[in-house]
C-alpha cells in the first residue's frame, strides 16, 4: 500500500470523524431497525418459562452470605443457599436501573454512551493464548497484552479498549490485574473494563480509575465496567457475586453474562436455553440494584452450541445467532442495555471459516440490538487464543459495520436529481459535479481487501487477507503513539501498582 493511498485515507476518515459519523467517532448511533422474529405471545412464554424456572427451581447463590441477605430482605425465599423469586419481582427491582448510561473516558471525546440505540465496538475477551502467522499460538503475554490495547487504540473501528484481551500468563494471577489495568489507562484513552477475578481485585481497578478521573467523579459517574459470569446452570458464586457487587457499590456497571454451551451447561433447544438466560441473568442485574439502587448494569448474554458427535464447543453457528435477536427483544422489553453476541468462531486459523462463522454471529449482534459488543475482533479457537491477524480482519468487518448501521441517508442531496440532468442518459457520472463532491467519502474503504485486477495482485506477490493482516498489524504497532497523560498521575498510578504488588508472594492459580 503506498503512501499516497494509506494519506488519502487518513483524510477521509479524519473528514468523516468531524463530521460525527464514518470511522472515529467515539461510539455508533444506529439507523438501521433492530430485527425482532418473535410474536408478543412467544416472547410471554418464554417469560412464563424463566419466571417458573425462578419460582419453581431457583439459583443457588454460593459462598456470599451477604447477597443472600439482600435476597431475604427484598422478599426472595431462601432455602439455604437456594433462592427462590416469586414472580414479578426481579422485573420490579430492575425498573430502578437505567436503560442508557455514559462510560467516561479519560479522553472525553471518546466516552461511550452504552443503551438506546447506540453501538459500541470493544475487542475480544479473556484468551490464554495469543497467535500470529510468524510465532505460532503460544501462551499470551503482558507484551501480548499491551500490544492489542495498542492495536485497539491506533484503529478508528473500535471505540473501547475492552477487558482481559487476552491473559497475560507471565504475570502471577493474584497482581496481573493491576498491570492489566495500567495498561489500559496509559496506553488508550478509551473507556475500559477491570478485573473480576476477586472482590479486591475488582475494588483495586475501581480505585485505579479514581486515581485518574478523581473519587468523586467516579462515585456520580460509570468509568469502568466489569465483566462478570453466571456459573450455568442456575448457579451465581460468591467470586463473581462479591465482585458485581463491588462494581455496583462503587456505582459501576457490571455487565452480566450467562455462559450456556447449549446441551452442557444449558438444554440443547434455543427456547429452553432463551429462557434459561432470561432467568441467569435478570437475577444478576437485579443483586446490582440491591447493592446499589440505580448503579449501571448491561443485561448480558452468550449462547453457544456444541458438537453433539464430539462434545466440543462450536462458535459462529446459526442457532445462538438466531437466539441472539430473541435475547434483543427480552432485553429491550426490560429496558436494559444488552451486550450480545460478537465475533464468534472455532476455527484455528485466520481463515474463510473464522471469516464466515465470525461475520454470522456479529450480523446478529448488529440485528438484535447490542449496543456494547465484546468480542468484536481478534477472536479464534473456540476464545482459547487471539490473533493478531484475525484482529487486523476483524477491525476491517467493524469499519464496515459503521457504514452498515448508518442505513441509508435520505435527502435532496443524496437522492442526486440534478446529477441526473447534469450526466443525462447513457453517459457516466465520474466527473459530475455530485460524484466530485462526495467521492472521498461516499463508500467505506476497507484497509485489507485487495480489489486490484487478477494480473496487479499476482505481480505483487499474491498475497492472502491473513498475510496482509500480518503486515498491517506490525506496521500500526511500529507507528503507535501513546496518547498523553499528565505526568503526576502516571506516577501514582505506577506507586499504586507498585504498593500492591510489595510483599505480596507470587501466587500462579
Amino acid at each position: 500500500m503506498n503512501e499516497q493511498r494509506r494519506s488519502g485515507r487518513a483524510a477521509r476518515q479524519s473528514e468523516r470523524a468531524q463530521k460525527g459519523g464514518g470511522l472515529g467517532r467515539p461510539y455508533i448511533v444506529r439507523n438501521i431497525p433492530t430485527y425482532d422474529i418473535l410474536s408478543e405471545e412467544n416472547l410471554v412464554r418464554i417469560e412464563d418459562a424463566a419466571d417458573r424456572i425462578l419460582a419453581e427451581t431457583g439459583i443457588e447463590f454460593r459462598d456470599d452470605p451477604d447477597a443472600l441477605d439482600l435476597w431475604r430482605k427484598a422478599g426472595a425465599e431462601l432455602d439455604g443457599l437456594r433462592v427462590r423469586f416469586p414472580k414479578g419481582m426481579l422485573r420490579e427491582v430492575l425498573a430502578h436501573a437505567p436503560a442508557t448510561f455514559t462510560q467516561a473516558a479519560r479522553n472525553p471525546a471518546h466516552s461511550v454512551e452504552i443503551g438506546g440505540k447506540s453501538v459500541v465496538f470493544a475487542p475480544a475477551y479473556g484468551s490464554p493464548f495469543v497467535m500470529d502467522l510468524d510465532k505460532g499460538r503460544r501462551f499470551g503475554t503482558l507484551e501480548d497484552f499491551q500490544n492489542f490495547i495498542k492495536l485497539a487504540q491506533a484503529s478508528p473501528n473500535f471505540h473501547h479498549s475492552g477487558g482481559t484481551i487476552c491473559e497475560p500468563t507471565d504475570i502471577a494471577v493474584n497482581k496481573r490485574h493491576l498491570d492489566m489495568v495500567l495498561a489500559h489507562l496509559t496506553l488508550s484513552d478509551r473507556p475500559f473494563m477491570g478485573s473480576v477475578t476477586a472482590e479486591d481485585r475488582a475494588e483495586d481497578s475501581i480505585d485505579m480509575a479514581r486515581i485518574v478521573f478523581g473519587r468523586d467523579f467516579t462515585d456520580k459517574n460509570c468509568v469502568i465496567l466489569g465483566n462478570v459470569n453466571v456459573n450455568s446452570p442456575l448457579v451465581w458464586d460468591g467470586t463473581m457475586t462479591k465482585s458485581l457487587r463491588a462494581y455496583a457499590r462503587a456505582n459501576q456497571a457490571a455487565v452480566i453474562v450467562p455462559f450456556i454451551l447449549g446441551g452442557a451447561m444449558g438444554p440443547v433447544t434455543n427456547a429452553g436455553a432463551i429462557a434459561q438466560s432470561l432467568a441467569e441473568t435478570m437475577a444478576g442485574c437485579a443483586l446490582t440494584q440491591l447493592e446499589r439502587r440505580g448503579a449501571p448494569v448491561i443485561f448480558g448474554n452468550f449462547l453457544s452450541s456444541m458438537s453433539m458427535r464430539s462434545g466440543s464447543p462450536t462458535f459462529g453457528t446459526p442457532e445462538p445467532a438466531i437466539g441472539s435477536m430473541v435475547i434483543g427483544q427480552l432485553a429491550r422489553r426490560l429496558n436494559l442495555p444488552l451486550r450480545c453476541s460478537g465475533n464468534f468462531t472455532t476455527s484455528k486459523l485466520p481463515d474463510a471459516q473464522a471469516m464466515m462463522e465470525g461475520t454470522m454471529s456479529m450480523l446478529a449482534a448488529i440485528h438484535c440490538g447490542a449496543n456494547f459488543i465484546l468480542h468484536s475482533a481478534g477472536f479464534l479457537d473456540g476464545l482459547l487464543s487471539m490473533s493478531y491477524e484475525k484482529f487486523m480482519l476483524d477491525a476491517d468487518l467493524c469499519g464496515a459495520l459503521h457504514s452498515y448501521l448508518d442505513g441509508v441517508v435520505i435527502s435532496d442531496d443524496t437522492l442526486a436529481v440534478d446529477a441526473f440532468a447534469e450526466v443525462g442518459p447513457g453517459n457516466h457520472f465520474f466527473g459530475c459535479s455530485h460524484t466530485m463532491a462526495h467521492y472521498e467519502t461516499a463508500f467505506w474503504d476497507s484497509n485489507l481487501s485487495d480489489n486490484e485486477p487478477f494480473e496487479k495482485w499476482e505481480a505483487a506477490g499474491s498475497s492472502d487477507a491473513a498475510t496482509r493482516a500480518n503486515a498491517a498489524w506490525k506496521r500500526s504497532l511500529a507507528e503507535y503513539q501513546a496518547p498523553p497523560l499528565d505526568a503526576g498521575i502516571t506516577d501514582a498510578l505506577a506507586d499504586f501498582v507498585a504498593r500492591k504488588k510489595h510483599g505480596l508472594e507470587d501466587a500462579w492459580y
